[in-house]
């Protein structure tokens, strides 16, 4: 082998360790930290794992403290759950309680309270609130809730807002809105259908039918 392939490699080899010595610290580090890190995702799926089950048991023990009609326990469980997956089954089993007990106000701010993450229960919640704030003389309010309903329960409600304020034509509109999107055999089309002819109105059937 020729003296200069030999210095080379010589040289080549102080140059690894020169660099190895330089970034040994960083590499450590680099080692350190990836294993912190794989270490922290396991604890961290564990720890969500165990946090997901006590909120289940949570949530069983809530449904039956709902049955036996303690609606204090029953708050107090949905307050320890109002920031877990949760939250807004909570505040709707709760609020149904309430209101099914003559508790209206309670039922209302236990549904003002949830903030749901999900747009189809943000939409339950908000038009179950709707008809609370009807039956609480709160017209107004619940029609501002449901300016952007799209839904047949949404749509259907809004136009219950809007005869409570005596506006006929926009709860007919409402209701055949709703109507439209509204399934063959659903138990809410035989109730849309009477409301919608209560305000003058007629159902596709009945507009085939003459």
């Amino acid at each position: 082998m020729a003296i200069d392939e030999l210095l080379d490699e010589h040289e080549q080899s102080e140059r690894v360790r020169r660099w190895v010595r330089e970034n040994a610290l960083g590499l450590v580090g680099g080692v350190v930290l990836g294993l912190a890190l794989v270490g922290g995702w396991k604890w961290w799926q564990g720890h969500q794992q165990v946090q997901r089950e006590a909120e289940a048991a949570k949530y069983e023990a809530l449904q039956g403290q709902i049955k036996a009609q303690d609606l204090a326990k029953a708050k107090a469980t949905a307050a320890s759950l109002q920031q877990g997956p949760y939250a807004t089954l909570v505040a709707l089993d709760l609020a149904k309680a309430q209101a099914m007990s003559g508790k209206r106000d309670d039922a209302i701010a236990t549904l003002r309270a949830v903030k749901p993450g999900d747009a189809l229960l943000a939409g339950v919640v908000r038009e179950r609130l709707a008809r609370l704030l009807l039956d609480a003389g709160k017209a107004d309010e619940a029609l501002r809730m449901l300016s952007d309903a799209g839904d047949p329960a949404g749509l259907g409600a809004r136009g219950d807002a809007h005869l409570a304020l005596g506006h006929r034509d926009q709860a007919r509109s409402d209701y055949d809105k709703a109507l439209a999107l509204t399934t063959v055999g659903s138990p809410m089309r035989r109730v849309l259908e009477l409301k919608l002819s209560e305000v003058g109105g007629a159902s596709a059937q009945a507009k085939a039918g003459s």
